[in-house]
């Protein structure tokens, strides 16, 4: 069986860069997205991740190039987008059944919609598990309840390539896990490609075939057990984060605080330390706090009071 690692692209990044101002966005973005896979781009609040989308769905100019299939000639694949939200007016009567039937029907809505179009919106409900909200106002979902209906939207399409920019934000846990299952099961059955951004690290992890990390240029590239590394998501995020166990090494930066090293798992290679390991232990490199010189007495006890709030874990 082909993996899709091996697939050939359905999107390749060439060159991409995008310049507003003085304001780099994003610099030199060479990456691909694997045919059939679930393609996720993962970075910090402004690593253009977003940017990157809007170039691909032709809403923000860049240099460089966009080649489907990775070739100059190919034709372009079927898109279907999910943006992060929908402004819309919260008191407009349209139920969803309607919303979903759009583009579907010429009639006026308030003729009712034809059995077609209702058996449509049924369908593309069910495919994301959704069929209870068919006679529910558009204005009064909940925040994953109007992202399911707004992927029912974009299934509808029948996409060959489905593109989402954080349609999980904003959602509770279960909702959130409910959202990455519905469609990893679309795509899976219907066979298109997916590419998302995303902020779930541990999601990514378990439902991504392909990862790319990004901060203004592509930091790793690959599977999500060999690219979501420590030491990648250091370089990338500034903290420690540790999504495999047996990814940690004495390398890494100490601090008890964040559960980085130095826990009742995770004993120091010295030791001589062992019998301390429980004890604070000086932070050497993690952003979360304040090095320990910043946070000593001061000379003055007047200005104590100055420095108290300091270190958030002190």
């Amino acid at each position: 069986m082909t993996r899709v690692e091996d697939s050939a692209p359905a999107i390749a990044f060439e060159h991409l860069s995008v310049r507003r101002g003085n304001n780099q966005i994003l610099e030199d973005i060479c990456a691909g997205v694997p045919r059939g896979g679930n393609t996720v781009l993962v970075g910090p609040n402004g690593a253009g991740k977003t940017t990157l989308l809007l170039c691909l769905i032709g809403e923000a100019p860049y240099t460089g190039r966009i080649l489907p299939d990775g070739r100059r000639d190919a034709a372009w694949p079927r898109l279907a987008y999910v943006p992060q939200q929908l402004q819309m007016d919260g008191g407009l009567p349209l139920l969803v059944s309607e919303f979903l039937s759009l583009e579907r029907q010429r009639r006026p809505l308030w003729l009712g919609l034809k059995a077609g179009a209702r058996a449509r919106a049924r369908r593309l409900l069910a495919l994301v598990r959704a069929e209870h909200l068919e006679n529910r106002r558009l204005g009064d979902l909940s925040g994953g309840e109007l992202r399911r209906v707004l992927l029912a939207a974009a299934l509808g399409h029948e996409p060959e390539l489905l593109v989402l920019d954080e349609p999980e934000a904003g959602v509770d846990f279960q909702g959130e896990r409910l959202f990455w299952e519905v469609l990893d099961t679309a795509r899976r059955e219907y066979g298109f490609t997916q590419l998302m951004v995303s902020h779930n690290l541990p999601l990514a992890a378990h439902y991504a075939t392909h990862v790319i990390c990004l901060n203004k240029y592509v930091r790793a590239e690959g599977p999500p057990r060999t690219t979501l590394t420590a030491a990648t998501l250091l370089n990338l995020f500034g903290v420690p984060i540790h999504l495999y166990p047996d990814q940690c090494d004495g390398a890494d930066p100490a601090c008890p605080q964040c559960g980085a090293l130095h826990g009742p798992d995770h004993l120091p290679s010295d030791p001589g330390q062992r019998l301390n390991v429980l004890a604070p232990l000086p932070c050497r490199g993690c952003a979360l706090h304040v090095p320990p010189a910043a946070t000593a007495a001061p000379d003055n006890p007047a200005e104590a009071g100055n420095t108290a709030g300091g270190n958030p874990h002190a």
